[in-house]
């Protein structure tokens, strides 16, 4: 099958900075593509690439779509290199837009994430009332001290049944890992405090692989590697390595999503899906995956429409305004 190609760069502003332990983000800068089979039918993708968690970088994503002709085909979609993942997502997307893969995911629980230090403290109030019921906060951003007198505050104003996960970006030491898993596991197995920590998500940068792996036999609370398993690559090697606890799953720069679904299926594992504060193009994408391969109910990462002003003709006026 053949298909006319078209690409449009696009930018988002954050309404506040995103602050993680990589740093501060203001702009989500993206790819929409757009496909046109011979019957005129549209697929439409999105490359939504972050170099610092493991993708290419939107310099390499771009330079990809310029060397393209203005007519692809099948093979140039399935045979785009591993070193490209938010690429393959995107153009994979796009092929399926519209076939069988792409009902409507059902309904599944979202996760919000909170904004890191003090702010957290108001801001879930807010995202209670719109319905969330788990929460993720940014840790490893400010000093352990500051960062535990926070979380005392939040554990103790936060509703009974919260779930609450704790997202380091790999921004610990390891004996602040130590500290922080021993904190959850003694709040966990306080009977008097209704709410639970569901897990701690990459503590240590993703070279310390190995000490990942002990402490997630040493501690009761559940450890969730994330930035170790950015790509499919990345993914296969650490289930190799004997990772049996939760994955971090971003669709949007893990790689292809037919390569995905066959990994999820030979191995079955504990997944939770999460945003690359992507557009609606790559969401439905990852929506659907995420209903597809999800095993243990988990709330998936996609609660975060609160960074960015909603704009609704957004689409239109990005492929017109040339």
């Amino acid at each position: 099958m053949r298909y006319q190609f078209e690409f449009r760069p696009y930018q988002r502003r954050f309404l506040r900075s995103l602050t993680t332990n990589h740093g501060n983000w203001d702009i989500r800068k993206g790819i929409i593509l757009r496909l046109t089979d011979e019957s005129g039918k549209l697929g439409w993708g999105e490359i939504a690439p972050i170099s610092w968690f493991g993708s290419e970088t939107l310099e390499q994503a771009l330079d990809f779509c310029r060397q393209l002709p203005g007519e692809i085909t099948d093979k140039i979609i399935f045979s785009i290199p591993d070193e490209l993942p938010a690429c393959q997502f995107g153009f994979e997307s796009a092929w399926e837009w519209g076939s069988e893969f792409f009902s409507m995911p059902h309904a599944q629980s979202y996760s919000a994430l909170l904004p890191a230090g003090e702010a957290a403290l108001n801001q879930w109030k807010t995202l209670w009332q719109q319905g969330y019921r788990t929460f993720k906060w940014k840790i490893g951003v400010y000093t352990i001290a500051d960062e535990l007198k926070i979380f005392e505050s939040l554990i103790h104003t936060l509703p009974a049944f919260t779930k609450l996960r704790l997202d380091a970006n790999g921004g610990l030491s390891y004996e602040e890992a130590n500290l922080w898993l021993w904190t959850c596991d003694n709040l966990n197995a306080n009977a008097e405090l209704p709410l639970e920590i569901e897990f701690i998500e990459q503590p240590l940068p993703v070279e310390q692989f190995q000490q990942m792996l002990e402490l997630s036999t040493s501690y009761e609370t559940a450890i969730a590697l994330d930035e170790s398993v950015a790509t499919l690559g990345q993914l296969a090697a650490c289930h190799q390595q004997g990772w049996r606890g939760i994955f971090v799953i971003k669709p949007g720069i893990v790689g292809s999503p037919s390569r995905l679904r066959k990994f999820c299926h030979q191995h079955q594992i504990d997944t939770v899906f999460s945003s690359v504060f992507e557009t609606a193009i790559a969401r439905q994408a990852a929506l659907q995956l995420a209903a597809e391969l999800s095993q243990n109910n988990r709330a998936i990462g996609f609660g975060i429409d609160h960074f960015f002003e909603q704009e609704e003709t957004w689409l239109q006026s990005l492929w017109n305004d040339l």
